[in-house]
Formats: C-alpha cells, structure tokens, sequence
C-alpha cells in the first residue's frame, strides 16, 4: 500500500517552497499565493514558451510542457503566463500535426526532443497535445473559445491525435520513448479515439512491471488528468507499481537525478489523491 502520509512528509522536508505550494494545492485546492506562482513563471521568453537552459533565447517545446506541468499544480493554467505558452504551443504546431524543437538547440536539447528525430518528434506531439488538450478550456486565448476537447486548441488537438494516431502499429506499439505512450493514450482517450488509446495501454500495461517508480507515477497521473475512471485497469496497477517502488522516506527516485526526486514524488501524490482531497 501507498504511503501518502509518507510522501507528503517527503515533499514537506526536501521541496522548496514552489514544490510546497505544489503540494499544498494538490491535497486542498487553496489558493497558492501569488509570489509562488511568479516564481514558477519566471524565464518565460517573450514569444511564450520557456527556455532549455536558464536565461536562453529560444523557446523548447519540452521545456515549456515541463513548466505547464508546475503550473498546473498551482493551479495556474488560467493565469496569462501559461495562456502565453499554450498560445506559443499551437502556433508551433506543424503542417503535418507535430511538433519538433527549434534546430537551434540541437546542441542542448535531450535525446527525447532532439529536432530532425522522429521518435523526439512524437514525443512532442504527444507531450504538447496533452497540455493544449487539458489546459484548453481553462486558458483562453485571444480567439473565440471552442467548446469542443481542448477548447481554444480544439483544431491543434485534433490533428495532434491523428497525428499520433496514423503513426501506432497495429499492435497500439508507438515508435518514440516510453512516456509517450501514456501521453498518447490520454490525447486520444480525451479525443474520444478509445480504441486506439486502449491499443496503447495494452502495451503500457505488458511493460508496467517492469517501469521504474518515475514512470508509473507520471503514467497515472497523466491518465487521471484526462479523467480516466478510477477503476481503470492500467491505472491501478500503475499505484501498485507505485506502492513497490515507494522508498522508506516517504519518496520516489527520478529517473532523472535526484535532484527531481520532489516533482515524481508530487507525480506520485497527484496519481493517488482522492477527488475528494485532491485537484484533478
């Protein structure tokens, strides 16, 4: 079994205080304080996306779904900051439905968002489709708000799913990194495209004993974002996964160095909050 207590004592003791109010968000839904939320804004470049590295130029598309990721949590995805990003997001949208990284940070961006690579460029469709497809409604943009899935982004999301869509194997195999399976998933369950959302969490759900604590928080936090059913199938054995990977302090180790090791346990906690306590 999860040990919440644990993990939010975990968050407590080693988060700083953006990640405190992270936290504090996720379990009562109060108001963060405005200093906190300009604090995880900060950097953001004047076309709307944030950078890779600290004080760049040049907008990242990964960076900019890292840093909407923050946002959410604070409850901040209606403030003009993130409506700037998500605004960005879609006007970086290709022709053929995708996104890629400026060439200009080949030498600085990771192997999951290198531009020119398909598998980085799926990764990104699927990462920037999910935040236009949960943020939509919430953050207007300057045009008329659409109704329909993703709201103002209804268009961008749409042919971000085919765009994901047309690339799946048969089998609901993906030919990109692992995250963005989930990521997928959840754009196409939000797109109504059920059937192949379901291909794909077949897949995830051969490879859930085998992922690390960091994935399967991110997983089922990203499934419960798009309002996957609680008794979903993939989604509890991902807080099964989660409950074996749980370490005696309370945390989960990222995947990516410990100094990340706040945000998945703040993954983990946003996976197994109840509605009742938590922000979905």
């Amino acid at each position: 079994m999860i040990d919440l207590d644990a993990a939010i004592g975990f968050v407590v003791a080693h988060g700083d205080a953006v990640e405190r109010a992270r936290l504090s968000r996720l379990r009562t839904g109060a108001p963060v304080p405005v200093e906190l939320i300009e604090r995880a804004e900060f950097g953001q470049t004047a076309e709307g996306g944030w950078p890779a590295t600290l004080d760049g130029p040049i907008g990242s598309v990964d960076a900019t779904c890292f840093r909407l990721a923050e946002l959410d949590d604070l409850g901040a995805l209606g403030r003009p900051a993130a409506r700037h990003a998500l605004d960005w997001l879609a006007t970086r949208q290709l022709a053929d439905g995708g996104w890629e990284e400026d060439p200009a940070l080949a030498e600085v961006a990771p192997e999951w968002a290198r531009p020119g690579d398909p598998a980085a460029g799926f990764y990104l469709t699927a990462n920037a489709g999910f935040w236009l497809t949960v943020a939509g409604l919430d953050a207007r943009s300057a045009g008329p708000l659409d109704h329909r899935v993703g709201g103002a982004y209804a268009g961008v999301v749409q042919a971000a799913a085919q765009a994901v869509a047309e690339r799946l194997g048969p089998d609901g195999s993906w030919p990109s990194f692992l995250p963005a399976g989930w990521l997928s998933a959840a754009v196409l369950h939000r797109q109504g495209m059920y059937d192949e959302s379901a291909r794909i969490q077949a897949v995830l759900a051969e490879r859930l004993p085998e992922l690390s604590g960091a994935d399967a928080a991110w997983l089922a936090a990203t499934l419960r974002r798009v309002e996957v059913g609680e008794e979903q199938w993939l989604l509890v054995s991902a807080r099964r996964r989660l409950a074996e990977t749980q370490r005696s302090d309370g945390g989960w180790e990222s995947d990516d160095g410990h100094q990340f090791d706040v945000h998945t346990t703040l993954r983990a906690v946003r996976a197994c909050l109840t509605p009742t306590t938590g922000q979905d």
